[in-house]
């Protein structure tokens, strides 16, 4: 949890607010690509990709 905190300060300290829903997107993908390994739905999604 220290990590989203500290990554919040950077984030509002340096002005780059703009970058927190990249960072969210880049997030939701990752855990829908481990999500979906080896699951029956993994085809559809990396035909995303």
């Amino acid at each position: 949890m220290d990590f989203l905190v500290e990554l919040w300060t950077f984030l509002r300290a340096r002005k780059k607010l703009w970058l927190l829903p990249i960072v969210i997107v880049m997030v939701m993908l990752g855990g829908l690509l481990i999500l979906a390994h080896g699951s029956a739905i993994a085809p559809f999604i990396y035909t995303l990709f």
